[in-house]
């Protein structure tokens, strides 16, 4: 479940390009909050705290300026391509209670039948949960499973309370037959002939 992590963030007055260059050297992130019918709220977050903590792209924030204090979740994380390093932040609202869909990873337990290959179709599903309780992960069961089975979207593990936005019939997983390939035995080829000085093939040396 999701854990609450409080940062202590400054309204941002500057925007812009080299506004936002600005602030990402002075070790901090620019962000923008939107959510319950409000303005949106131009933030700087600090870089190391914020970074560790969305880790977790569906972690819970408590944004914390001026004495009051914002749960927010991560809506939209813009990384730099090179550097991995987090360059913006769209958050959104919540309150206690109220439910929001987030993508979740999918974790596969146990091991299909022999001779056969696991295929996880989708990495994440959609899950509807408490925004102050979001499940990390959602569960596949494929132990034992056998070739040309289907996990779909009704055979989830899903904590109390969460509910996957999706159809029973949607396939996540997939069981198929292994296959071998044949490479054969590799031909021996000739040993090619040795050209001589002239251009023709060198005779071998008579005796006498």
């Amino acid at each position: 479940m999701s854990d609450q992590i409080k940062i202590q963030v400054e309204l941002r007055e500057d925007f812009g390009k080299g506004a936002s260059r600005q602030a990402r050297r002075a070790g901090k992130i620019p962000a923008v909050v939107y959510g319950h019918g409000g303005d949106p709220v131009h933030l700087l977050l600090p870089t190391q705290e914020t970074t560790l903590a969305v880790r977790n792209p569906n972690a819970l924030l408590t944004l914390v300026r001026e004495g009051q204090e914002h749960m927010v979740l991560p809506k939209d994380i813009q990384r730099n391509f090179i550097s991995q390093t987090v360059a913006h932040i769209d958050f959104i609202v919540v309150q206690k209670g109220e439910k929001v869909v987030v993508d979740v990873w999918v974790h596969v337990d146990g091991e299909a039948a022999p001779g056969t290959t696991f295929n996880l179709e989708e990495a994440s599903v959609p899950v509807l949960a408490d925004a102050t309780a979001l499940p990390e992960s959602v569960t596949i069961e494929i132990e034992g499973r056998q070739a040309g089975e289907h996990i779909y979207a009704k055979d989830v593990k899903l904590p109390a309370g969460s509910t996957l936005e999706l159809e029973d019939d949607y396939v996540i997983a997939t069981i198929s037959e292994t296959v071998e390939q044949d490479l054969g035995e590799t031909e021996e080829t000739e040993e090619p002939a040795v050209v001589g000085a002239k251009g023709g093939a060198a005779a071998e040396d008579s005796e006498g």
